[in-house]
């Protein structure tokens, strides 16, 4: 991006100067790397705590829980009081959630912790992206918005990549991880504090409700779910479970690889998107219901043949599954739905990908404690393969007949 020149000359109001887009992207980066740091450090606490399999899904999905529940209502606080004064309480939220990560001497700490992360995502999906968009400008909506995506999956990223790196050097990684995340998250409060506040509000009070779809457009969000969801309940199950895989199963304790997968699960995720964004949207999903259906045969293959490169090869595929199935997703709705009912069924979108990726894997992660982690793992990858399946060759013959 470049710098524009400081010289005295008069600019349209509607561009912003550079930093401005930063800050707000910053603090996707922020609370996407809280989000998933917790990942390597899942077998440390299982140990330390002594939780079994079912318990350690739910705790990953009570972030999941956070996530829906605030995406219902963000959103609509953040058009109606300005992006600001949401933001702001978001941040407190990632810091309670790092306070309880980094002292966690229980389950309900773990428990809450997680809750709280998911509210402060839930927070930046809705009103942290869009700030950056606003702050982008009518100039630089196009650059805002791919600059929020990408904030995002490098977040995403990088946060189980530091947590990994510190919990492979150090003995006692928690505070070190934790005390690293809480002074990016300190730096995102500072930057949130310096934006604007631009406040949308509408004469009355406000009214929150359901996120609505059009009846013309439900099938076409149908659609999307029906490939997102497989492709998102399959990265779940490798952020909840991929680390335990690695070390109860495949006998490598490396919390460096298990932030590394789950780094590498996501940079897949963006740069498929940008390599395919051009196709046609049925193409679209079913490469998406193929990569998901691939990453649970090599889940499989990993656990027969106790192959590492196998479940490494599973993680990428479920990114790539994940990032097609949203991006077909997404297009589907920018395409057929109305600007007045956009957001809401993309939220609709979300919701009903992250519906069966919190239930699923809770459902594999007691199903584990009942009759071994490899049997579990492997009914898991069966129905999920079987599900992408059905879902994708639905999505496919219908998403071609609407032109898309």
């Amino acid at each position: 991006m470049s710098v524009t020149s400081t010289a005295s000359v008069a600019k349209p109001a509607s561009v912003s100067p550079p930093a401005c887009i930063w800050r707000p992207a910053w603090l996707v980066t922020a609370v996407f790397m809280l989000s998933n740091s917790t990942t390597p450090l899942y077998v440390h606490w299982q140990q330390q705590l002594g939780f079994s399999s079912g318990m350690l899904t739910v705790i990953f999905a009570l972030y999941i829980a956070g996530l829906l529940g605030t995406l219902l209502v963000a959103g609509q606080l953040s058009d109606h009081y300005g992006r600001k004064r949401v933001l702001i309480p978001g941040l407190v939220a990632a810091l309670l959630a790092c306070g309880l990560f980094a002292s966690a001497t229980s389950i309900g700490m773990l428990a809450v912790g997680r809750l709280l992360a998911g509210v402060a995502v839930g927070v930046i999906v809705s009103a942290g992206m869009a700030a950056v968009v606003d702050a982008g400008g009518a100039e630089r909506k196009r650059q805002a918005a791919l600059l929020a995506s990408i904030a995002m999956v490098l977040g995403a990223g990088l946060g189980p990549l530091m947590a990994g790196g510190l919990a492979q050097a150090l003995a006692q990684p928690v505070l070190p991880v934790f005390a690293v995340e809480a002074l990016v998250l300190v730096s995102a409060l500072i930057a949130a504090l310096r934006l604007p506040v631009r406040s949308t509000r509408a004469a009355g009070s406000l009214r929150l409700q359901f996120p609505h779809v059009p009846p013309a457009n439900r099938r076409q969000v149908l659609y999307g779910i029906a490939t997102f969801g497989p492709g998102i309940t399959a990265t779940s199950f490798v952020l909840a479970l991929g680390p335990s895989l690695l070390a109860r199963l495949l006998e490598v304790r490396s919390p460096l690889l298990a932030g590394g997968m789950a780094c590498a699960m996501f940079f897949t995720a963006v740069g498929v998107q940008l390599a395919v964004r051009q196709w046609p949207v049925e193409r679209i999903f079913a490469g998406s219901a193929s990569a998901t259906v691939l990453a649970m045969a090599g889940l499989v293959l990993a656990i027969h043949a106790s192959l590492v490169p196998a479940l490494i090869a599973a993680a990428v595929l479920a990114g790539a599954g994940q990032g097609l199935g949203q991006l077909g997703g997404l297009t589907l709705i920018g395409l057929h739905v109305p600007d007045s009912h956009r957001a809401q069924s993309n939220a609709v979108l979300n919701i009903g990908g992250y519906i069966p990726a919190g239930l699923l894997p809770v459902a594999t992660g007691y199903l584990i404690d009942a009759v071994g982690l490899a049997s579990g793992a492997m009914l898991f990858a069966l129905v999920l393969a079987l599900t992408a399946m059905a879902g994708g060759a639905w999505a496919v013959r219908r998403a071609g007949r609407v032109g898309a």
